[in-house]
């Protein structure tokens, strides 16, 4: 058994305790108890969902042990659902409960009943009719936002109300709130879409559809969402390193694309479709929904010298009337996302100094985000990292516009935060123990400046064609959304390489 495997099982263990506590406790219903956000005016409240187990017939021999361990899953979901109840206390507005905690939790749950139906199908058996009517959880014991059945009419906070189908997306990840970050969907996590039918505001191309438009816009998109970059104004604020007392660089060299698929285990461990859309991985060959620490270290690399670091981001697809790219795939049309996958030309992971101060080394195993996968809609903007441009004219940047760049490449550069709390290696929000530096360049509040990994990311999209970036459903494929993720698994050798590099002023 590997090392992935077993820690699989391990995890697969601890669902099993929860099941049992369900078991005892829950009856017809998984339920918990917990304390609610008191702007909802919710106190002593609990989550409560329907079991589903019943509605399953006859599963197939083959299929029992992966259909057990996913309805084990799917009861926890309930569980932590109640975490984050009790952690927000005090967070968000009116619709906090119902758009941070229970809208994503029918969303997870949905995507676990379509997973159990298809090893059903799979294994010979016939798919289950009527799980996705026993989505829905409620909020029980206290006022506040009910249920997260779909259909409800909510201010979007930027004027007037939109009819929101609230197909909300799975895992918790880096959807923080505005001030906490990448896809955390208003306190919860970048990788918890909340599919919520947003028409786009454009009105140029619904949201409802996953298909592509006549004129080959991507669901959400239109022609005003691209300009030409000889229209943009140089307008780049890299800092200035060549005073720095770090000013040197260390580049990763590790292929352009390993594998994809639409997971995210930094912000939803243990969901095979955390993300809700496709990322692009290289380095560490293993990355997928289920890594561990143990996992990753066992695994192989397309990186040289042996960095076993994870890097990915969200795919770019060409996009024209009648693609059917993903229809079938996970994170693929079902997630909105659909068209032809493209393969990045190169892909540069370039770690960079401090504009103040020498860089310490990183720890293993620190996860680090950057961007905000639902800066477009449901967060805003206040995360967004976004930074588009073309190879001809990289001191001329977009945030929230893709760039036309004729007869040269698109690029996507991606800058990560770099000042460290020196303690922890993640947190709650995935974002506060790695913070980006102060306006000066120095880091603050006793955080030390580690190197900062810069993400470079460039494609020969064809003359002429149209493009989007893989997202959750209801942020429309916006530019404004791009993101990126790094844990690092570098041998500490190698990391004590790269930080002398930094310091001592060479390009390595």
């Amino acid at each position: 058994m590997s090392q992935h495997q077993r820690a699989q099982r391990r995890g697969r263990t601890v669902a099993i305790g929860v099941a049992a506590a369900l078991a005892l406790g829950g009856g017809g219903y998984a339920a918990f108890t917990a304390s609610a956000n008191a702007d909802d005016n919710v106190t002593a409240a609990s989550i409560e969902c329907p079991r589903v187990n019943e509605l399953l017939g006859s599963v197939p021999d083959q299929a029992k042990a992966e259909v057990d361990r996913d309805l084990v899953q799917v009861d926890a979901l309930t569980s932590d659902a109640n975490a984050r109840l009790t952690a927000s206390h005090g967070q968000g507005g009116p619709n906090f409960v119902q758009n941070a905690i229970l809208g994503p939790l029918r969303e997870q749950r949905v995507a676990m009943f379509d997973r159990i139906g298809t090893i059903m199908e799979r294994t010979g058996g016939q798919r289950p009719q009527g799980l996705n009517d026993l989505a829905a959880c409620s909020l029980k014991n206290g006022g506040g936002s009910g249920s997260s059945d779909p259909g409800q009419s909510q201010d979007n906070g930027n004027g007037g109300n939109q009819d929101q189908s609230q197909d909300q997306g799975q895992g918790q990840g880096q959807d923080q709130d505005q001030d906490q970050g990448q896809d955390q969907g208003q306190g919860q996590g970048q990788d918890q879409g909340q599919d919520q039918g947003q028409q786009n505001n454009s009105g140029d191309n619904q949201s409802g559809s996953a298909g592509i438009s006549p004129e080959g816009f991507a669901n959400g998109l239109s022609a005003a969402d691209f300009v030409s970059i000889k229209s943009v104004r140089p307008n780049a604020k890299d800092p200035n390193l060549r005073r720095s007392p770090s000013r040197g660089t260390f580049t990763s060299r590790c292929g352009v694309s390993d594998h994809n698929n639409p997971a995210n285990f930094i912000v939803a461990p243990g969901v095979e479709n955390g993300a809700h859309h496709v990322h692009d991985y290289v380095g560490n060959k293993t990355s997928d929904g289920f890594s561990t620490n143990d996992s990753l270290v066992a695994a192989g690399t397309s990186c040289a010298k042996n960095d076993k670091s994870a890097y990915y981001w969200p795919v770019l697809r060409v996009t024209q009337a009648g693609d059917q790219g993903d229809a079938n795939e996970l994170g693929g049309a079902g997630d909105k996302n659909i068209g032809t996958k493209l393969r990045a030309s190169s892909v540069r992971l370039e770690f960079r100094g401090n504009a103040r101060s020498k860089v310490a080394a990183m720890p293993q195993f620190l996860r680090i985000i950057t961007g905000d996968a639902k800066a477009a809609v449901t967060n805003g903007p206040a995360n967004a990292k976004a930074q588009w441009s073309c190879s001809n004219a990289l001191n001329r940047r977009l945030t929230d516009k893709y760039p036309l760049c004729g007869n040269s490449q698109t690029v996507r550069i991606l800058d990560f935060p770099s000042c460290w709390d020196g303690q922890n290696t993640d947190s709650a929000n995935h974002r506060t123990h790695v913070v980006f530096p102060a306006a000066d360049g120095s880091c603050q509040n006793g955080f030390k400046a580690i190197p900062q990994l810069r993400m470079t990311i460039s494609y020969r999209v064809p003359a002429g064609s149209k493009f989007a970036l893989d997202s959750f459903p209801e942020e429309l494929h916006k530019p404004v959304t791009d993101h990126g993720d790094f844990v690092n698994v570098m041998p500490s050798n190698l990391m004590n390489q790269v930080v002398s590099c930094i310091n001592s002023g060479r390009r390595c």
